[in-house]
């Protein structure tokens, strides 16, 4: 006699990262950084906030880490840096536009100033494109002049933030790496 139940399948085990690589989700968050600060062109846009605060987000909820060990080639270890540096990474895509931005956060001293300089030159520039025709028309040269401006003191402070973006991101991974580690290793002796 069958059975009328329906059978039910048993759905296949999910693809985990073994003891000895970390998980597949630091290597894919630390894929889509990488390609994030390789297109990225021109001024830091707040978009990259947007992205950075995503990727950390997919990376704590599907990040695990081997268990503990004390051992230096442990695939604990190789897995905890991987993280923390994906985590800097992240960090420094998200924080990048405000860096760029905001005097109080990112002072870079010398460089805002050279960066005004920069812009102040472009203005000049732009009035001396123009020649004889910069006179018809008072309020569009004034317009060019700000806009080109802007433009060329937001690119110089994006270089600059740029240049200082692994700084901020290695602070963050030794701060993580090491507060994951004492946690970490909290946990396993508790």
């Amino acid at each position: 006699m069958t059975d009328p139940s329906p059978r039910v399948a048993p759905r296949p085990a999910s693809v985990t990262a073994g003891d000895d690589l970390p998980a597949p989700g630091v290597i894919g968050i630390g894929l889509a950084a990488v390609l994030t600060f390789a297109l990225a062109q021109g001024s830091w846009q707040w978009f990259a906030t947007f992205i950075g605060v995503t990727l950390l987000a997919v990376l704590a909820a599907f990040q695990r880490r081997a268990a503990w060990t004390p051992d230096l080639r442990s695939p604990y270890l190789r897995g905890l840096v991987a993280y923390a540096l994906v985590v800097g990474l992240c960090v420094a895509i998200a924080v990048a536009p405000l860096l760029q931005r905001q005097a109080w956060l990112f002072p870079m001293p010398g460089t805002r100033d050279d960066c005004e300089l920069t812009g102040r030159y472009q203005a000049l520039q732009v009035k001396a494109a123009l020649g004889d025709l910069a006179g018809a028309d008072r309020a569009a040269l004034a317009f060019a002049q700000q806009t080109e401006a802007r433009k060329a003191v937001a690119e110089c402070l994006a270089a600059t933030t740029t240049l200082w973006l692994p700084l901020y991101g290695l602070a963050v991974a030794l701060l993580v790496g090491t507060a994951a580690w004492f946690r970490d290793r909290a946990r396993t002796r508790a």
